[in-house]
């Protein structure tokens, strides 16, 4: 388990305990299943309590989180939107609906595939979000905008038909290769951004 992940989990034991003693339930339920890493009891438990709290940032952080591990990233995004609407201070909400953003312009279902330069835009946007409440010391949050950039800029790469359009697509890889920078700047030792800096720096080139 990541320290991200790590960090969220003990988010939801402290910052829950208020709201299960109110709403001891579904919702405390819901958080002993997803302790156990059955995300998908999670989600069955905390949609009762959300129909019972449909505003309770707790309960909505538990079941987009949920949501994002069984994969259902529509989902996911959906709650966590709802989750920002309520509490717009959690960049925690930023960094995971723009994880799931991502996700979708990767791998879209038929029904989305026309939308997936609205996703990437959307993720970056996100995590840059999550950047500016939480500081560019995170290197979790600079690395997912780094993989947003490079990835957003792969798929552009390909429906090239313009001298624009590869201006665009460079400064996206520029954009990726920069925040990759600023990741070494926290974590010096880490091969595997050294070897993702080269392997944008190479598309880069190939775009030349």
């Amino acid at each position: 388990m990541n320290y991200f992940k790590q960090t969220v989990l003990l988010l939801f034991v402290f910052s829950a305990t208020t709201t299960f003693a109110q709403n001891s339930g579904y919702d405390k339920l819901g958080m002993q299943a997803m302790m156990k890493g059955d995300y998908k009891g999670a989600v069955n438990q905390l949609e009762k309590a959300d129909t019972k709290s449909p505003n309770n940032a707790n309960v909505l952080k538990m079941l987009g989180y949920s949501y994002f591990q069984c994969g259902d990233f529509e989902n996911s995004i959906d709650t966590y939107s709802r989750l920002i609407t309520v509490k717009p201070s959690d960049y925690s909400a930023y960094y995971y609906r723009g994880k799931a953003r991502l996700n979708v312009a990767n791998d879209p279902k038929e029904s989305l595939n026309n939308m997936r330069d609205s996703f990437y835009q959307a993720a970056i946007k996100d995590f840059t979000k999550a950047i500016e409440i939480n500081g560019e010391e995170d290197a979790q949050l600079l690395q997912n905008r780094a993989l947003a950039y490079k990835d957003y800029a792969i798929y552009k790469s390909y429906k090239i038909k313009t001298k624009a359009e590869k201006t665009g697509c460079v400064t996206l890889f520029n954009n990726s290769v920069a925040d990759f920078q600023k990741v070494l700047l926290v974590q010096p030792q880490r091969k595997d951004i050294l070897s993702l800096i080269d392997y944008v720096k190479a598309q880069i080139t190939s775009l030349k």
